[in-house]
């Protein structure tokens, strides 16, 4: 698939991340990769190896054993990481299902 803008992308990257619990995963990856940023940083620049390890392999690891598709990173890497960070706003301003409702999508609730 061929997209031309992220406002084309950002549907289909919805469409991939359907399941709550894959989009927890994703929060998890970006918001520890975003530590390990930080702590490189601040702390120690080594850390920096980090980052990609945490990001792509939680999001990884949520799309091939919990969403069971491919991650959309493969065929449009700039695209994805720029939805995720768009998902990763939406999750932490509580607009996530608003989002998901308005793609025509139901969110699923999920109790712990």
């Amino acid at each position: 698939m061929n997209f031309r803008s992220l406002e084309e992308f950002w549907p289909f990257y919805v469409t991939q991340h359907s399941k709550p619990s894959t989009r927890c995963w994703h929060f998890v990856g970006t918001l520890t990769s975003m530590l390990f940023l930080l702590c490189s940083v601040f702390v120690n620049w080594w850390l920096l190896l980090f980052v990609p390890f945490f990001g792509y392999g939680f999001a990884w690891y949520s799309h091939f054993f919990v969403e069971r598709n491919v991650p959309a990173t493969f065929g449009h890497p700039f695209l994805s990481l720029l939805c995720d960070f768009k998902m990763f706003g939406l999750m932490i301003t509580g607009q996530m299902n608003k989002e998901i409702k308005r793609l025509g999508k139901r969110p699923v609730l999920q109790s712990f």
